[in-house]
């Protein structure tokens, strides 16, 4: 196997840094076709131990019947396709499939609930949905053509194996996220071609070698799923993907990482809770670790002392937004200091700034800021939203919202949020969306949202509720709201927890004191 590559120190990782970005770039040909057809990409393994070794000439075909099927349906370049299915080869060739015909990859999860799912649909004018026909029920409704792939996904294997890709430029949109912010419904970050290119943590943090097996934690609907399996990919790894039934298990995880004598692993803050409450880990699941890399939250101390205990490895922690990633990570051939988030990434011109986009004395908080257009991952802007687009990303600096200061020896560490954001295990919850939700019960006369520090998630989301008239506090009426609110936005942003309280905090223009409901927690 060969070995990734190597530095000696930060220093010489951020001076022999050069960003290389083609004028015409399309991520099916550099993470897929660029493979020899019978190079290993895959071992997929089902919850039920079912099995399949997959290899780059299978995964080329599938993405090429993927694309001749999508094109069957209409589809052409620019057009969003929506794709609501678990990790699965297939799934994975109909994202390369997209992105052969110059489409625009929407990857949903199965966790979103209905009202999630609808807006989603409805704001990107998604002209098809590719599904399983396990969900295939839940877009009845959908203005987009459903496609429901059954087992044998027989919609890809009646297609032709041969296909010629349309000819993208790196600029080309190739990519719809949806993020939540603090008002409004969520948005959708739309990436071009190019941001895959600007993944450099599997270089300098991952350090992925040609041929060794890694495993990402996360859900192939997120930033922080999709780029740890494509970034990888695109350095020559072996993917190793587990289907799980229901939630997260870390006996089950642990279990697959060690059977499989995975080398490369991208975790969650919250994962890694999860696991410490197993305290003979490294003894009942012995692991052949040489890189352990976290992201999607701050990573506590503890969490790290617990995995080095048990594996001998430092778990390294980056950061980044759906927006761009990474803007600042912990590094192998670097000092770590435990709780920092590290320094900037290389390549990436990432400062500390004050309101008036200054920076900040040494120490001194200030908000982590990202210089524009600086680097190959940063967006093309929200979707259908120019206004947005224009305060977000048209000014000289993308501001995070994330507050930090910086030691003296140039070490970033994390301050809190400067707006309103819940950040609860990985996700980011925007307020005014699981309280939009909870007006919408009849017994809710005002609804507010905030964090609550929370063991194993980091935080969970609490709600503050004034009850409408004839209607009283209960624990059974709670947990009617928290199901409602569930049911129409998502398994993770709901209130796990409620308050029934006389009134809510506010300013004298009516606004909520959300800080105040904080600083209660």
């Amino acid at each position: 196997m060969a070995t990734g590559t190597r530095f000696e120190s930060y220093e010489e990782a951020v001076a022999k840094h050069r960003w290389d970005v083609p004028d015409r770039f399309n991520i099916a040909i550099a993470v897929c076709d660029k493979h020899p057809a019978d190079k290993p990409a895959m071992i997929w393994e089902h919850h039920d131990g079912a099995r399949r070794d997959v290899d780059w000439g299978e995964l080329q075909r599938l993405s090429n019947q993927a694309a001749n099927a999508l094109a069957n349906e209409g589809i052409e370049q620019r057009d969003r396709v929506a794709v609501v299915l678990p990790p699965t080869p297939e799934a994975a060739a109909v994202f390369f499939g997209v992105w052969k015909l110059g489409g625009i990859l929407l990857s949903m999860s199965v966790l979103y609930g209905d009202d999630g799912i609808r807006h989603r649909l409805e704001d990107s004018g998604a002209k098809l949905v590719i599904t399983d026909e396990a969900n295939a029920g839940r877009f009845k409704d959908a203005n987009a053509k459903v496609i429901a792939l059954d087992e044998e996904a027989s919609w890809l294997s009646e297609h032709d194996a041969e296909r010629e890709i349309y000819d993208t430029g790196a600029d080309d949109a190739a990519q719809l996220y949806y993020t939540s912010g603090t008002t409004g419904a969520a948005k959708g970050v739309v990436h071009a071609h190019r941001y895959i290119l600007a993944h450099n943590e599997f270089t300098y943090c991952h350090e992925v070698a040609d041929g060794e097996l890694f495993h990402g934690m996360g859900e192939w609907a997120w930033a922080a799923g999709i780029a740890p399996l494509l970034g990888p990919w695109m350095r020559g790894a072996v993917q190793c993907v587990l289907q799980r039934e229901g939630g997260f298990d870390p006996h089950q995880q642990l279990d697959f990482l060690s059977r499989h004598e995975v080398t490369n692993v991208f975790t969650t803050p919250t994962a890694m809770r999860s696991m410490m409450a197993i305290s003979d880990a490294g003894e009942r699941y012995p692991q052949k670790f040489r890189r352990v890399c976290s992201a999607g939250e701050p990573l506590n101390p503890e969490a790290i002392r617990w995995f080095r205990d048990q594996y001998g490895v430092t778990v390294l922690d980056y950061y980044g937004l759906t927006e761009s990633y990474p803007l600042v990570a912990n590094y192998p051939f670097m000092e770590v200091r435990e709780g920092s988030m590290g320094k900037p990434a290389p390549g990436w011109d990432v400062q500390i700034l004050d309101e008036d986009e200054q920076p900040v004395e040494q120490g001194d908080r200030g908000e982590i800021c990202l210089r524009a257009r600086s680097n190959p991952h940063y967006p093309l802007g929200y979707w259908e939203r120019p206004e947005d687009t224009q305060a977000d990303f048209a000014g000289e600096w993308f501001h995070t919202k994330d507050a930090a200061s910086q030691d003296e020896d140039g070490y970033y560490w994390y301050e809190g949020r400067a707006d309103d954001v819940i950040i609860a295990a990985g996700y980011r919850i925007g307020p005014f969306e699981v309280e939009s939700a909870c007006l919408e019960h009849e017994a809710v006369a005002e609804a507010a949202a905030v964090a609550k520090p929370d063991e194993l998630r980091g935080n969970i989301v609490k709600g503050f509720i004034v009850l409408a008239e004839g209607h009283e506090p209960s624990d059974e009426l709670a947990k009617e709201i928290q199901g409602f609110v569930r049911d129409r936005l998502s398994a993770y942003a709901y209130p796990r927890e409620i308050e029934f309280t006389g009134e809510l905090p506010k300013t004298l223009t009516g606004k909520i004191r959300r800080i105040e409901l904080r600083e209660r927690e």
